[in-house]
């Protein structure tokens, strides 16, 4: 009996791994912004220019960001596992 690699499909996979590991990185990375911004907010408040509701804002999307990315994790750790 003989191997043969399906190269159509590795390249697929490949591919796929690709854009999700460069659209995980660039959701965390806009967590990361929204968390900056959230502090220069704070910092702006502090300072009586009134950014409380932006703060906010920026911590909701950070938030959301971050579980994105713990949900693309969990997924493929339940690939991995499962």
């Amino acid at each position: 009996m003989t191997m043969s690699i399906k190269w159509a499909a590795l390249a697929q996979t490949a591919g796929a791994s690709f854009v999700i590991t460069v659209a995980t990185v660039a959701v965390f990375a806009l967590g990361i912004l929204a968390l900056s911004r959230r502090e220069a907010a704070q910092e702006a408040a502090g300072a009586g220019a009134g950014g409380s509701g932006r703060a906010n804002l920026a911590l909701a999307g950070a938030s959301v960001c971050f579980a994105a990315c713990a949900s693309v994790v969990g997924y493929g750790l339940y690939l991995i596992a499962g």
